[in-house]
């Protein structure tokens, strides 16, 4: 069986800014700051990883302080709610990703797959993003959020344990399968030996994403049988 794990932004779907205007307001609501939010990029990041950067180069005395980064991470999702409840709000899911989503269930109902998410986001936060896009957080039986660690890195393990305890299968090297659209969510598959599939649908070009060294490089999912045949490979 495959577990195969999906980023949001920039991977599945692209909300226009919605959560950086969220942790720019988070920010200065708990903070009084938002740092040098303008120069600085989300993509790749976990949602606290976010936060403690960005009050660490505006010289925060929170900036290493649990409390105030958890704080931080709540009143964004409060935030990101209702910059996604804008009328002119809107969420673009990725070219392909409903189809792929579609293909991938009578993989799911024999067994040879097991489809979640490893994203930075934090928990309540992608699913809120997934509902603006139409796409229902259930579909995704497992995940691995910024709520678990700030570390990304840490991630594809935390997914793999929830997966186990959930099917009672072990999931290890390239049993897992990353999808994302960053050298971030390529890089951290690599302690516990996943494969990744990465995709040009976000700030990352190929050639930037092939020298990742991910297994598969694709400048969009639209092409179904062939993503299908790098995530079963």
């Amino acid at each position: 069986m495959k577990l195969v794990l999906f980023d949001i932004d920039g991977t599945l779907l692209w909300t226009d800014g919605a959560g950086r205007r969220a942790i720019q307001r988070a920010l200065v609501d708990e903070a009084g700051t938002a740092g040098p939010i303008d120069r600085y990029r989300f993509d790749g990041k976990t949602d606290p990883q976010i936060v403690q950067d960005l009050l660490s180069l505006a010289g925060h005395a929170g900036a290493e302080n649990a409390t105030v980064i958890q704080a931080v991470c709540r009143r964004y999702v409060d935030h990101l709610r209702s910059e996604l409840d804008r009328p002119t709000q809107t969420t673009r899911v990725m070219a392909g990703i409903t189809d792929l989503l579609s293909a991938l269930e009578p993989y799911e109902a024999d067994r040879r797959a097991l489809v979640g998410l490893l994203t930075g986001n934090v928990a309540p936060g992608a699913a809120l993003k997934l509902r603006s896009g139409g796409l229902d957080p259930a579909r995704f039986r497992v995940g691995a959020y910024g709520s678990d660690s700030a570390r990304r890195a840490d991630l594809p393990a935390v997914a793999a344990a929830r997966a186990a305890a959930l099917t009672g299968e072990i999931f290890t090297g390239s049993d897992v399968v990353i999808v994302g659209d960053t050298p971030d969510d390529v890089a951290c598959g690599r302690p516990i030996g996943a494969r990744s599939v990465a995709v040009a649908t976000g700030s990352y070009d190929v050639p930037a994403l092939r020298a990742t060294g991910a297994a598969y490089v694709f400048g969009n999912l639209t092409d179904t049988a062939a993503v299908l045949d790098a995530i079963f490979a």
